[in-house]
């Protein structure tokens, strides 16, 4: 009876998971398909879900997160900053590389600076806390942009009006896409140069324990400074060290 139990709660945080992460209102096919079982148990289970005001159901009969869920999140949201847990690490690498390093996240199809520790050199890279930017030109944009799934990339491609900021601006969505598969692929993305001639940034993700990525962490700098051997060989391993320590911290 007590394994019965438990695997039902497995069950039923498997969907209430799904509906987390898919991000958007599933009919109770759907949801049965994506979580593996059958359309009876899936309807018993959210039914205690709904219960629990954990799951409510739109006009359309499709299930969404309740608003309880939603409650919840915010009161979790006060323990945890992500600005809070990745300042001391942007700080960390302003003082070994003395590069603007930045925190960057993804909304509304642009890129969010959440955070910034500036380098004190007379030629230096910044953006304001809290501005936006096209996410295709920007180093962190393009990492972000790489974990997008097929459907959200291809909203994103509709609904963006790419432009050639320079001559090395990845402005066709078919190289782009190409370019975000190299990204993936390699875990880390460069703006070459890309939005601004002169400036050059590395970016790799911020992941939590469970591999979702919540944002990038990205330094910045002048050409001159930023070469290809410097951002391969001295700042590429710092910064992947960074995330993973980042990660541990996340809870």
């Amino acid at each position: 009876m007590k394994t019965n139990n438990v695997q039902s709660v497995i069950k039923a945080m498997k969907i209430f998971e799904e509906l987390v992460y898919c991000g958007e209102p599933l009919s109770l096919t759907r949801l049965s398909e994506k979580v593996g079982l059958n359309i009876s148990t899936v309807h018993r289970l959210v039914n205690t879900l709904l219960h629990l005001n954990y799951v409510e159901q739109n006009k359309e009969g499709l299930y969404k997160l309740g608003l309880l869920t939603y409650q919840m999140a915010e009161l979790i949201n006060r323990d945890f900053d992500l600005r809070e847990v990745v300042r001391p690490f942007l700080e960390d690498i302003v003082r070994q590389f003395n590069e603007t390093s930045n925190l960057v996240v993804f909304e509304n199809n642009q890129v969010v600076y959440l955070d910034q520790v500036e380098s004190n050199n007379m030629v230096r890279m910044f953006a304001s806390v809290g501005s936006r930017g096209p996410a295709y030109c920007t180093g962190a944009g393009k990492m972000l942009l790489s974990y997008l799934n097929e459907q959200e990339l291809a909203e994103y491609m509709q609904e963006t009006n790419f432009v050639s900021h320079t001559e090395n601006t990845f402005a066709n969505p078919g190289k782009l896409k190409l370019e975000l598969l190299k990204i993936k692929e390699q875990g880390y993305s460069l703006d070459l140069e890309e939005r601004e001639i002169g400036v050059r940034c590395l970016s790799v993700p911020i992941e939590n324990r469970e591999g979702r990525v919540l944002g990038a962490l990205s330094i910045s700098g002048p050409s001159a400074r930023m070469t290809m051997e410097f951002i391969m060989l001295e700042l590429l391993p710092v910064l992947r060290k960074k995330t993973e320590k980042i990660k541990e911290k996340i809870r």
